[in-house]
């Protein structure tokens, strides 16, 4: 029986968030959403934020932009990328601080921060949460129940899954994504396994320098 850590990345989006929560709502499934920063200053979304929040969903910081991974930008671009959205987020932020950084299409690697941005990260004593199962629901919307199944059935330990609240008709399967597997025995509410979580309240894991590129674009 997989214990499953429902995250969704990029929103909020005023036109699914909102159905996204019911769906939740209804199943009462707690989630976590890592926010876009420059989203949170249309009206409409930071609504849904609120929202979110206020029903008891964990909210965390997902770049400013969500432009090109942090590990390929300079050093004052990718702190601004963090520290705007902090401040975008304001009380929303829960006591973990939470960050996801982007990947590029969900890949692993030195390329989601450079140092300045890990340091930052540190000083800051944020918690950053990583994945290990992406099913590719922003490229396959109506596909990528089949293969979220498939990751969940093939896990050996608790599956942090990215999905994404954006308005391309993936979310229309949420709830078929849901009954099966909970039809299937995965629990929903996990907590991310240490493996997913290489920064711990500014503390740095074993694994965090695996995703860290130096100045010189070398790997620390």
């Amino acid at each position: 029986m997989v214990g499953v850590c429902l995250t969704f990345d990029n929103g909020p989006e005023p036109e699914v968030t909102p159905g996204v929560l019911d769906i939740l709502a209804r199943r009462r499934i707690a989630a976590t959403f890592f926010l876009v920063g420059q989203k949170l200053r249309d009206p409409a979304a930071r609504a849904c934020a609120e929202r979110a929040r206020a029903e008891g969903h964990a909210i965390g910081n997902h770049t400013l932009t969500h432009g090109a991974p942090l590990g390929t930008r300079g050093a004052a671009d990718a702190v601004a990328e963090i520290a705007e959205t902090d401040a975008l987020l304001g009380a929303l932020h829960g006591p973990d601080r939470l960050f996801r950084p982007n990947g590029g299409g969900g890949a692993l690697g030195p390329h989601l921060l450079n140092r300045a941005a890990a340091d930052h990260l540190v000083a800051q004593r944020h918690t950053v949460w990583l994945w290990n199962a992406v099913p590719g629901d922003f490229r396959d919307p109506d596909g990528w129940v089949a293969t979220a199944h498939a990751m969940l059935g093939a896990a050996h330990e608790t599956v942090v899954l990215v999905l994404h609240d954006l308005p391309n008709g993936a979310m229309r399967q949420l709830d078929r994504f849901l009954a099966g597997s909970e039809q299937a025995g995965a629990q929903f509410g996990s907590p991310p396994p240490a493996s997913c979580v290489p920064l711990c309240r500014g503390a740095p894991g074993v694994d965090f320098a695996r995703y860290v590129t130096d100045a010189s674009g070398a790997s620390c």
